[in-house]
């Protein structure tokens, strides 16, 4: 085992947990959630605490911040907090009133945290101005203009494109990566010693991670801060991490500095999580290896399966020249004119039988919209959407009644977020039986048999089908909602973002199960997400979008080893892969211009009003590229 030692390079530590032990008194009895835990931060430098959802990461952030729930209890150890600059003496955090004035006075001033998501951490009554404000007039001696005018400085230091006028804007006037800076600027307006980044990129896209590990790692150097880093993945890790402590269950089972733990991994455990993660290097028929392997049993489902009618490598779903607008009020009480922000500008997308095409993009480009349109879960405004129920091609804008049903029976979805698309009040038996009670298929008895047919395949145990969904963790809920959209034995199946927020471990797990269920029951998927070493691990062709538009599309291998436009150019390099040789390039990140169609470089810039049309530039691999379709024409013309 690696041991960091305390006091290197003659730094002091900011923060000191020595042999912290943390107990929850639930009715079942008492649960030990943090086990004689003790590390380290040194001053000006970032420590990682890395490990699984349900390891003890953020209890220990919990108590660090005194914000623990009553039903929690420090049984041992001590988080002594010390200040570089001799301003206070050294505190024992552990001992104090978490509702006490001197808690009070630390929390926020001394020590801060950015919370997993910004969205349920920021209040929606309250402009941004005002809660960033919040902490300056609480722990400085300032009045209110004052505290506008630092609160907009900050502001300015985390980027914001409108610092002045973004202290009247409220949160949900903001992007994800917007409100995520603001919560930085809240942590940090009063220059704490400490700041805790408890998952701050879980939900970003990547372009946005990486602007924001760019933000906190040029912020921590100006104000010479140390940095307490909680997450899962490894990518993040390698590019921002001084240290690393590996915990599980409570309890430490690694801890070193970064090129200790990269370069020669000692714990099982580390060396299962550095295993499950995928990347780019993988070779084609390469498998993730999760810690905990789900055996796929599909022979029950094999056997009532109707088999698709479309031959392997033939059109399943062609997209024609989709067009989707939604409406936008302008300002003004009793105003009723409307302007129009395009979603989708002319996508032509083709999804053979039996291939996995990958959609990529940012947040806003457009891919969760389209999956949507192919579900026929919003009516489009211009093209079709053509599926081949094994007699060709046909417009699902002219199915109904029972050819609808038949439709909705081969289409399925796989939602991103698992808890919200469960129903609370249903336990999972019935949460499974519902579609087939819906189209009417099989007799009570079939339906139950289903059911448990359904979780064995899932790798999960039929004994919990009596369970509510709050019962289960994440990865298990996730693979509830596989086993929901296989129930109806599909042969499409549109995935948006399963393994977005999953640990790297339980997202092995998903991505393998996914793997395994296209190859015994002949799927076929479209996978949206924004993580292109997920895409590349399973998809056949990517698919990639930026602002309504398809820019690129080819086979993954050459989309990842030779991207030819701008955008996924800046996608690919936003990535944080988990090797230190290989770190995010900050100073190249061109935070406004990448996905701007008007920045781009020619042949790519794309004006407003242009036809998206795809060239051919290599074999089978598409670009969007109007310049040279226009140097085409020119040359057809003069020939």
């Amino acid at each position: 085992m690696h041991y960091a030692e305390a006091g290197r390079d003659d730094n002091v530590n900011v923060l000191s947990v020595e042999g912290l032990s943390v107990d929850f008194h639930t009715a079942e009895g008492k649960v030990r959630a943090v086990d004689d835990v003790t590390f380290a931060v040194p001053e000006n430098k970032t420590v990682a605490l890395v490990g699984e959802s349900g390891s003890g990461k953020t209890v220990i952030s919990q108590t660090i911040m005194g914000l623990l729930p009553p039903s929690a209890v420090i049984s041992s150890g001590q988080v002594v907090l010390s200040d570089p600059s001799g301003e206070i003496d050294p505190v024992d955090i552990g001992s104090l009133d978490r509702k006490g004035a001197r808690m009070r006075q630390l929390r926020g001033n001394r020590v801060s945290i950015i919370f997993q998501e910004p969205m349920t951490s920021l209040s929606p009554l309250h402009t941004i101005g005002d809660q960033i404000g919040e902490a300056v007039l609480l722990h400085r001696n300032v009045g209110g203009p004052e505290a506008r005018e630092l609160t907009q400085e900050m502001l300015r230091l985390v980027r914001f494109p409108d610092p002045k006028r973004a202290l009247d804007a409220y949160p949900f006037e903001l992007s994800g990566g917007l409100r995520q800076r603001a919560m930085i600027a809240m942590a940090m307006i009063c220059h704490p010693a400490l700041l805790i980044a408890d998952e701050p990129t879980t939900a970003l896209d990547v372009t946005i991670q990486a602007e924001i590990l760019k933000l906190i790692k040029e912020v921590q150097s100006e104000l010479k801060m140390s940095v307490l880093m909680i997450t899962h993945d490894f990518g993040v890790v390698a590019n921002m991490a001084d240290e690393v402590v590996v915990i599980y269950h409570g309890r430490i089972m690694e801890r070193g500095t970064a090129q200790q733990l990269f370069s020669n991994p000692k714990h099982d455990y580390l060396k299962a999580l550095l295993n499950a993660v995928p990347s780019f290097h993988m070779d084609k028929d390469e498998r993730l290896a999760p810690i905990r392997p789900i055996e796929v049993k599909a022979d029950d489902l094999k056997q009532g399966r109707t088999e698709c009618k479309v031959a392997p490598g033939e059109p399943l779903v062609d997209v024609k020249n989709i067009t989707k607008r939604f409406g936008l009020r302008k300002s003004g009480l009793f105003s009723s004119s409307k302007s129009f922000v395009t979603a989708l500008d002319q996508v032509n997308l083709t999804i053979r039988r039996g291939e996995c095409l990958g959609l990529v993009g940012e947040s806003g480009s457009g891919k969760t919209t389209a999956a949507k349109a192919i579900l026929r879960a919003m009516e489009i405004d211009e093209g079709a959407v053509c599926y081949n129920h094994g007699d060709g091609l046909r417009d699902i804008a002219d199915l109904t009644g029972d050819d609808l049903m038949d439709y909705r029976r081969r289409v399925q979805l796989i939602f991103q977020d698992p808890f919200s698309s469960l129903n609370p009040r249903m336990t999972i038996n019935d949460v499974l039986i519902e579609p087939l009670e819906i189209h009417g298929i099989g007799t009570p008895s079939e339906r139950a048999d289903r059911a448990r047919s359904l979780m064995s395949l899932v790798g999960l145990d039929a004994r919990f089908l009596r369970r509510y969904p709050h019962s289960f963790s994440g990865g298990q809920r996730q693979r509830i909602g596989i086993a929901r959209a296989l129930a109806l034995n599909p042969e499409f199946l549109l995935c948006d973002e399963p393994t977005s927020a999953l640990d790297v471990s339980v997202q092995a797990q998903i991505l393998n199960l996914l793997q395994d269920l296209k190859r015994d029951l002949n799927l076929t998927y479209l996978f949206v997400s924004h993580n292109l070493a997920v895409v590349d691990y399973i998809a056949d062709r990517i698919a990639v979008m930026c602002r309504g538009r398809v820019v690129e599309i080819g086979e993954t291998r050459e989309i990842v080893s030779n991207p030819l436009h701008p955008y996924t150019q800046a996608l690919l390099s936003a990535v944080p892969e988990p090797d230190l040789n290989t770190p995010l390039d900050f100073a190249a990140l061109d935070e406004n211009r990448a996905s701007e169609p008007a920045s781009w470089p020619e042949p790519f810039r794309l004006e407003a009003g242009v036809a998206p049309t795809l060239i051919e530039m290599e074999p089978e691999h598409f670009v969007c590229a109007p310049g040279l379709q226009e140097a085409r024409a020119l040359e057809g013309t003069a020939a």
